[in-house]
């Protein structure tokens, strides 16, 4: 494999990035100005009209493609620098880094309550404290990485029915697999909302596909074709499974009109995400990876390698932007819809969306510049 290909590689896996965290933005624009239509996790049917159910669906593909490609991007990172404690010191570093980054600004951006009342472990979290696991998994031999990543994505939805009469081993198993409030006597309570395990399987198996698929010695070809068998297999291992209906998530219903049970077969738990989630999400988000790569010289897509390059600045950028729009907003038009301000129409979020994705690219550009221009500056490539 030679440079000019593994720089060809990253390109790819830049535009996923940047394609996701677009897509992500749709449904924080979804959070800010439909919330008076929230949906619960999984979604109601009966109660969720289509175009809502497809938007909330479709962003269900981020979390764990970032997750997945987080994974991939560490065994890069140690093949890049063939030194596994450096790995580990990063990945311990920008962990911790992104976990202080989540209890302060991503939750002031949220929330706009400092000292905050409540706090929110969301998806940052729930990546800071994967890469901190993932630090201690890398040193394993492989066989044990393959075992603990393929138990843990297979297995965990086993453990849903556990709960702890203990209030301090709830909350810990809250933080690990359960979604729920962690309550301080002073006031503060914590939600959380990303449940760390699954996303910790996810990220060691990230790895683990890096370390099969980009190795020194494996041709293009030979890697698109792996690429393209993992993502079938996991397409057809969710259809089966989830048409079995046993095991893996809720059970999908047959439902009064044909598109109602469409929509209850893909209706996926993501908070923990399910077995069927991370199948179905993971399997999508491989088969784009190769569409990507396919396209990666065409100028269309240096705008999603653009965001890709530089995903938390552009995570911070928007939650900012998004919260002072809706201040601007409740201040100009008021609370349209009881306690909210509000769009009539889930259409709106999507055109918001498209205007809002052209208006902070040239920023998105000017950062995503200057920080490659600087790489002498060590703190700019934890964003």
């Amino acid at each position: 494999m030679s440079v000019k290909q593994l720089s060809q590689r990253l390109y790819a896996i830049d535009a996923l990035r940047g394609f996701v965290i677009l897509i992500m933005m749709l449904d924080h624009v979804r959070e800010t100005f439909f919330l008076h239509h929230q949906v619960p996790d999984p979604m109601v049917i009966s109660e969720t009209e289509p175009m809502l159910f497809l938007s909330r669906t479709l962003a269900h593909i981020c979390a764990p493609v970032f997750v997945l490609l987080t994974g991939l991007s560490a065994y890069l990172y140690q093949q890049k620098n063939n030194n596994l404690k450096m790995t580990q010191s990063f990945l311990l570093k920008r962990g911790i880094f992104l976990i202080a980054l989540e209890l302060t600004l991503v939750n002031f951006a949220w929330t706009g309550q400092f000292p905050p009342q409540t706090i929110y472990l969301q998806v940052i979290w729930a990546i800071g404290i994967s890469m901190v696991c993932l630090a201690g998994l890398i040193a394993l031999p492989r066989l044990w990485q393959w075992f603990i990543a393929l138990i843990i994505i297979f297995g965990h939805n086993l453990l849903d029915p556990v709960t702890f009469q203990n209030q301090i081993l709830q909350s810990f198993w809250n933080i690990l697999h359960q979604r729920g409030w962690i309550n301080f006597e002073n006031g503060l309570r914590i939600r959380t909302t990303y449940p760390v395990l699954p996303w910790i399987g996810l990220i060691l198996m990230g790895y683990c596909f890096g370390r099969t698929w980009f190795q020194k010695h494996i041709t293009q070809v030979h890697r698109r074709k792996n690429i393209l068998t993992t993502a079938i297999v996991s397409i057809l291992l969710f259809i089966v499974l989830r048409l079995i209906n046993i095991y893996g998530d809720h059970s999908w219903q047959y439902m009064p009109t044909a598109l109602e049970t469409f929509m209850s077969f893909f209706n996926l738990t993501k908070y923990p995400p399910s077995l069927f989630f991370i199948l179905w999400n993971g399997g999508i988000g491989l088969l784009i990876l190769l569409f990507l790569e396919k396209f990666e010289h065409k100028n269309w897509l240096k705008p999603l390698i653009t965001f890709g390059s530089v995903p938390m600045f552009f995570y911070i950028l928007h939650l900012f932007v998004l919260k002072l729009l809706y201040l601007i907003c409740v201040s100009i038009f008021g609370l349209n819809h009881e306690k909210y301000f509000g769009f009539s129409h889930i259409s709106s979020v999507w055109i918001t969306s498209i205007l809002l994705s052209i208006a902070l690219y040239p920023a998105v550009k000017a950062f995503s510049h200057f920080k490659h221009q600087n790489k002498h500056i060590t703190f700019l490539k934890y964003f």
